[in-house]
C-alpha cells in the first residue's frame, strides 16, 4: 500500500502535470512575474466560478482578511465579533490593526459561529463580524446577515476552508461561500481545497465601490501609480501560482466530489461506533470537506494519536487551543472556562486524512486501525 498523508499533492499533481508544467513555462517565457495577464485571467476566471462581481488576488489568506478590514475602516479599539475556535490568523489581523477581536462560541455541531452567543457580545463599539466557514462547511448565514442588518455591523467571510462550498438561503436562493457577506476572503495554501505551489489568496465582493478600495489597500494606497491616496500595503498574487490556479480550478469540482466520497467512506466505516460522532451536514451548506474532523468520546485521544502514526496514518488535532486561550491574546482578559462548548471541542475533535488521491485500501486501512484502538 502506497504511505498514507494528510495531503498528497504529488499525485495530484502529477494527473495534471502536463498542463501545469505548459501554464508556469508559458509565464516564465513571457516574463510577466506580477500583475500578468494569467493573474488577470484567473481573477475573471473564479469571478465565474463564484457568481460574483470582483476577485481581487492577493499573496495570502492572512492579508486578504487584514486589507478586507482596512478597507472597512474600521479605527482602533473597535470591536470586531469573531469564533475562537479557528485558525489564529482570523484573529491576528484584528488584533494588528489595534482593534479588538471579541469571541463568540460555536455551534455544537457544525462548529460555526453561534449568533446566540454574539447576540450577547455585541456593544455600541462592535463594527463587524467574521464568520469562519470551518472545515469546508458554511456558517448559518441568514442568521449572520439577519444579525448583521439589525445591528448595522458589516460581515467579513472567512472562506479559507470552504472555498467550492455553498450556501442554500431559506428564501430558495444559493450562493458560493464568500460571496454572501459584504466582502469574503480565502487562502491557495497548498493544502487548501484550491491551493497553489506556494502562498496565495484573493478577496472577493459584490460591492463597487468596496472592490476600487480593496484594490487600492492591496497596492500601495494608490489607484493611479505614485499617487496614494491611503495608506496601503503591498500584496500580490505572482503570475506562476494564477497559472496554476487557473488550471486547478478547472478541476475544484471534481476535487471536492473526491473529497465527499472519502468523508462518506468514513461515515459508513464509523456509523456504528459510540465513541465517535461523525461530522454534521448541516442542511444549508453544500461541504466541501477541508478537513474531516470527529469528535471523540471517552478516548484517548493522544493515545490514539500515538497508535496512529506508529501503523502510518498521520492525524491532526485542529485546533489543540481556542485563540482566546492563547498566550498572545490574554491581553483581552478571557480564561479557562468563559467558552466551554469551545473548549469542549479542542479536547473532542481529531481530523483524519483526507483529500483527492486516497484509495479504497487506505481508507480501510484508516478506518480498521481507528475501530480496532477504540474497540480494543
Amino acid at each position: 500500500m502506497k504511505p498514507i498523508q494528510l495531503v498528497d499533492l504529488h499525485t495530484q499533481y502529477l494527473k495534471i502535470k502536463e498542463e501545469i508544467d505548459k501554464a508556469v513555462i508559458d509565464v516564465i517565457e513571457s516574463t510577466a512575474f506580477i500583475n500578468g495577464p494569467e493573474v488577470k485571467a484567473f481573477a475573471s476566471d473564479l469571478e465565474s466560478y463564484l457568481g460574483v462581481k470582483h476577485v481581487i488576488p492577493c499573496a495570502n489568506g492572512t492579508d486578504a482578511l487584514q486589507i478586507a478590514l482596512m478597507a472597512l475602516d474600521v479605527q482602533p479599539g473597535d470591536e470586531i465579533l469573531t469564533p475562537s475556535f479557528t485558525y489564529i490568523a482570523t484573529a491576528e489581523v484584528i488584533a494588528l490593526l489595534q482593534l479588538k477581536p471579541v469571541f463568540v462560541e460555536v455551534d455544537k455541531d457544525t462548529f460555526t459561529i453561534d449568533i446566540a452567543d454574539a447576540k450577547n457580545k455585541v456593544t455600541s463599539k462592535t463594527k463587524a463580524i467574521i464568520p469562519v466557514h470551518l472545515y469546508g462547511q458554511c456558517a448559518q448565514m441568514d442568521e449572520v446577515m439577519a444579525f448583521a442588518k439589525e445591528n448595522n455591523l458589516r460581515v467579513i467571510e472567512d472562506t479559507a476552508q470552504a472555498i467550492g462550498s455553498s450556501f442554500h438561503s431559506n428564501d430558495g436562493t444559493t450562493k458560493m461561500a464568500g460571496c454572501i457577506g459584504d466582502i469574503g476572503t480565502t487562502s491557495f495554501f497548498p493544502s487548501k481545497n484550491l491551493g497553489c505551489y506556494g502562498d496565495g489568496g484573493a478577496i472577493m465582493t459584490n460591492d463597487d465601490a468596496l472592490a476600487q478600495k480593496l484594490r487600492m489597500m492591496a497596492n500601495h494606497g494608490q489607484r493611479v501609480r505614485y499617487y496614494h491616496d491611503e495608506i496601503g500595503c503591498n500584496s500580490r498574487l505572482d503570475s506562476i501560482q494564477a497559472a496554476v490556479l487557473r488550471i486547478k480550478l478547472r478541476h475544484l469540482n471534481e476535487y471536492t466530489h473526491a473529497r465527499q466520497e472519502v468523508a462518506a467512506h468514513y461515515d459508513s466505516a464509523f456509523a456504528d461506533v459510540e465513541a465517535i460522532t461523525t461530522p454534521y451536514r448541516a442542511p444549508y451548506s453544500n461541504h466541501g470537506f477541508h478537513q474531516y474532523t470527529m469528535k471523540l468520546k471517552g478516548v484517548d485521544r493522544d493515545g490514539l494519536l500515538t497508535y496512529l502514526q506508529e501503523h502510518g496514518i498521520p492525524a491532526n488535532i485542529y485546533y489543540p487551543v481556542p485563540v482566546h486561550l492563547q498566550k498572545g491574546y490574554a491581553q483581552y482578559g478571557m480564561k479557562e472556562g468563559d467558552m466551554p462548548r469551545t473548549e469542549d471541542l479542542t479536547r473532542q475533535v481529531i481530523s483524519l486524512p483526507i483529500h483527492t488521491e486516497l484509495s479504497e485500501e487506505q481508507l480501510n486501512h484508516i478506518t480498521r486501525h481507528i475501530k480496532s484502538f477504540i474497540n480494543g
